[in-house]
């Protein structure tokens, strides 16, 4: 009894397989044939548009249809995209006679889509008939690099399936497609694939493998397309590096690949690594990395640790001896050249006192940190580079030549840190040194002391039409750090305009009080640097609102002159 239903089932199977089928042909007949009720085939139908037909049947997996068609030229006809009924069979799991290395209109062959597709049968198929793993695509990208792509695109869908709420059943779809793909590279592999085969961007699957971190292809890649002949790409590791997989990086490290080589942009492993913020990559490459190679790229390894803004790679090289003042090559406009110049256009105040503490010094560039510190308005920075001995009365010519130190005209619209620096014994005395005017309003004992009578003044730097409203509160505030300067007329008539002019003409017209000028001969013998240290300032026995009125206390309205003595 049990035979019997088996019976009955079987041919209500072929009963149904065999409707499916004739309805498939009549559909297809329909779609080709204009009139109606037309009495063509669908052979004869195929025949007459044999590409359309072909690839139609192609998409339904009509086996029994192509095989009609087998005689005709179906196979040689091309779609609106170049393609063959072979490149639509590489991708749909099928298959068909013909010349397996015929390109699409974008230059891909069947094996390229079969293999970008993750189609192992497909693969192997097309390699079994002579398909070569050689041929590239129009990109130059070969079967290789693609299934490699295909598999870490595989390994990014993986991780975020575990990232957000998906079905189990898409997870382990996932890991299917993995392996499916990895079996592919295998295969490529084993048909004389090349690992080192470039791209039109010059990526190879080694390097695609090593920079998306996933060790288990670029162990494949290893293990199958490597020899000792054919060394690996140098730029591999410094990909691996970059991810900060241990994997990948000791994977490559047995193979064979060098640390101590450079990439085009002159950069090793371990600046990549520093650069990134891998400390453990980093801890691996700083015992196999030369001196030699470090000093020969242009750039210590403190450099990037600084530039990628990473305290505990700073930390770590500098505990490992490396000097945290290292004069590298001039690779930038701005002509930077020192880790703490990396640490301070970053605004990073951490790296900054870090290195500081280190003993980086504060003018090792031609642009000084002080003054990119200045410029961006970071008073913090302005700070704590003038308490580790950053100069006040520093230079920078190639911009604006200046009468007066540069560092005044970065920051005339920041009183907090021009009051900072007037208190760190900037040279107020060249702001109001001139030679407009005649003899009797000049201070000729100043102006001949000044070698060089070419330099852009004060006066006329303030007289610009973008900070002529700030001339008044500016020149304020210098007058409480001299005693009667001499101004030129130029700077008076901008002067006559300000708000301010009732309280500057008073202090100009009328002798200085006793108390101001006190003030000013002690902080001369004292210095302002023994002024700002705290240290200093605890052992001097001088009553605490002595020392507020030396410090300009009493112009300190947000509290950042009392944070930097402190």
């Amino acid at each position: 009894f049990s035979v019997g239903m088996e019976d009955i089932d079987r041919c209500e199977e072929e009963l149904i397989e065999y409707a499916i089928r004739e309805s498939i042909r009549d559909l297809l007949t329909l779609a080709l044939c204009p009139h109606q009720g037309s009495t063509l085939t669908p052979a004869i139908t195929l025949a007459i548009t044999p590409t359309k037909g072909s690839v139609w049947c192609l998409s339904l997996g009509d086996v029994y249809t192509l095989q009609e068609l087998s005689g005709l030229q179906a196979f040689t006809e091309r779609d609106s995209r170049g393609w063959l009924p072979l490149h639509r069979s590489a991708v749909l799991l099928a298959s068909c006679d013909g010349t397996v290395d015929d390109v699409t209109a974008d230059g891909d062959t069947a094996l390229i889509l079969a293999a970008q597709e993750g189609l192992l049968e497909n693969v192997r198929t097309l390699l079994r008939h002579g398909a070569s793993p050689h041929k590239t695509n129009s990109l130059n990208e070969s079967p290789l690099l693609l299934g490699t792509c295909t598999v870490i695109y595989i390994y990014i869908l993986y991780i975020h399936t575990h990232t957000h709420t998906i079905l189990y059943s898409s997870t382990v779809l996932c890991c299917q497609s993995s392996m499916q793909v990895l079996a592919i590279l295998v295969l490529l592999l084993r048909h004389g694939a090349k690992v080192t085969a470039v791209d039109g961007h010059n990526v190879t699957p080694l390097g695609i493998a090593a920079e998306y971190a996933h060790a288990e292809v670029l162990d494949i890649l290893i293990k199958n397309g490597t020899s000792q002949s054919e060394p690996l790409d140098y730029t591999v590791l410094y990909d691996a590096a970059g991810s900060g997989n241990l994997d990948c990086i000791y994977l490559l490290l047995q193979a064979g690949a060098n640390p101590n080589i450079a990439s085009v942009a002159c950069r090793l492993p371990i600046h990549r690594a520093a650069y990134e913020g891998h400390i453990l990559a980093l801890r691996t490459f700083i015992p196999i990395t030369t001196k030699r190679a470090i000093r020969l790229s242009g750039q210590s390894p403190v450099h990037s640790a600084a530039d990628g803004g990473h305290v505990d790679c700073l930390e770590l090289l500098i505990e490992k001896g490396f000097d945290p003042c290292p004069r590298g090559r001039c690779f930038y406009g701005d002509m930077r050249r020192s880790p703490l110049y990396f640490a301070v256009s970053n605004s990073d105040v951490t790296c900054t006192e870090m290195l500081l503490a280190a003993g980086a010094k504060t003018d090792m560039d031609p642009l000084r940190c002080f003054l990119v510190a200045v410029r961006a308005g970071r008073y913090e920075l302005v700070r704590l580079l003038l308490s580790r001995g950053a100069e006040v009365n520093c230079y920078f010519r190639m911009i604006s030549d200046t009468l007066f130190p540069t560092a005044l005209q970065y920051c005339l619209r920041n009183h907090m840190i021009l009051r900072l620096l007037l208190n760190n014994g900037y040279d107020i005395d060249k702001c109001f040194l001139c030679n407009h005017g005649n003899g009797q309003d000049m201070d000729c004992d100043s102006w001949s002391r000044c070698p060089v009578r070419s330099l852009l003044q004060f006066c006329e730097i303030i007289s610009l039409s973008s900070v002529v409203n700030l001339a008044g509160s500016v020149v304020q505030m210098l007058l409480d750090y001299v005693r009667h300067p001499r101004v030129c007329p130029n700077l008076l008539r901008v002067l006559e305009k300000q708000k301010e002019w009732p309280d500057i003409c008073y202090i100009l017209d009328n002798p200085r009080s006793l108390q101001h000028q006190c003030r000013l001969v002690i902080r001369r013998q004292m210095t302002p640097r023994r002024l700002n240290d705290p240290q200093v300032m605890a052992a001097v026995p001088f009553p605490p609102s002595l020392k507020h009125y030396l410090t300009y206390r009493e112009y300190d309205k947000y509290g950042g002159l009392e944070a930097s003595h402190s």
